[in-house]
């Protein structure tokens, strides 16, 4: 049995303020479905709830241009939206929305290293691992995860993993970080699949492993479990950030994984007892995508669990 620690939940009233217009998949119903699912549950009283403060422009800046943060935060959104790609729309609650997102990273990283959570989960929105250096994409403003990396490299950790199993690969997390010892990536995506990722020739940090359509539980576990967790117990990283993405779900209308939920309480579980072996228990995650509102309501649910409960999913 795992010893029990303390889960904290972290969100803020501005994440629904971020709107890309009706229609849009990236929407702020998902985090009301989310917290409706988690009530109905009880899981979310038995998780300490948190504000996120907002990032400091210091803190955006370790992985993100000073020109690309200033497009941001003094966009003139007054007259209309910006539109950072066709994908990408920044409304008047976005630059708000996606400073305490970042924030979310900050506070939780805090909060692990100083032993005040196990696991600290960000109900974020926007997400932002397609954020890269100079620019917005693919949903994201500002790379939460790897504000939240930066911060805790900032604090003196010299050995930080991140997991993404986003049925999108991360690429704005990869390309700020790629050869970048102190830090190892390590993900699963499908493929070809938008970005339509094709890696980084000689970035050693980047443990990429790509699925093709159709793939399932099956594979993802065979994924992980051979490409990843070695990897990990040989780097000893001294703090886990999950990009949690929930869109590998077989309900999902974005992509073509068929992942189940007891397959995200598995990889949950599997991160916790390498998080118990390496770093005593650290582990952050931050919500990436999820567009099925009952699918990403219940795969939520399901990541939690084993960190509530100590109990092992085989």
């Amino acid at each position: 049995m795992i010893p029990f620690r303390p889960v904290a939940w972290i969100g803020h009233p501005a994440f629904l303020k971020h709107d890309m217009g009706p229609g849009h998949p990236e929407s702020p119903q998902r985090l009301l479905a989310i917290e409706d699912r988690l009530r109905l549950s009880g899981l979310l009283d038995f998780m300490q709830q948190l504000e996120a403060p907002e990032a400091t422009v210091e803190q955006l800046e370790r992985v993100h241009s000073r020109e690309h943060v200033q497009r941001v935060l003094r966009a003139d959104t007054a007259r209309g939206p910006l539109w950072h790609d066709p994908d990408t729309m920044q409304g008047p609650g976005t630059a708000e929305a996606a400073l305490h997102a970042a924030g979310a990273g900050v506070r939780a990283v805090e909060l692990v290293l100083a032993a005040e959570a196990g696991l600290a989960f960000c109900a974020v929105r926007p997400p932002g691992h397609h954020a890269e250096r100079r620019r917005a994409m693919g949903f994201c403003f500002f790379n939460n995860i790897a504000v939240a990396a930066a911060h805790a490299l900032a604090q003196g950790l010299e050995r930080v993993a991140i997991l993404d199993f986003d049925v999108h690969y991360g690429n704005g997390t990869a390309g700020i970080f790629a050869n970048d010892p102190r830090v190892v990536m390590y993900s699963t995506y499908e493929h070809p699949l938008y970005p339509y990722w094709e890696g980084i020739p000689g970035a050693t940090n980047l443990v990429d492993v790509a699925l093709p359509p159709g793939a399932g539980g099956e594979a993802f576990r065979a994924a992980v479990s051979e490409r990843w967790f070695g990897a990990m117990l040989q780097q000893r990283p001294q703090l886990i950030l999950v990009s949690a993405g929930f869109d590998a779900h077989a309900e999902d209308p974005l992509a073509d994984l068929r992942l189940g939920y007891d397959d995200y309480a598995w990889v949950a579980a599997r991160i916790q007892e390498v998080a118990e072996h390496c770093c005593p228990g650290r582990v952050v995650a931050m919500l990436e995508g999820g567009y099925s509102l009952h699918a990403l309501a219940r795969s939520v649910e399901h990541f939690l669990q084993p960190f509530l409960s100590g109990d092992t999913p085989p």
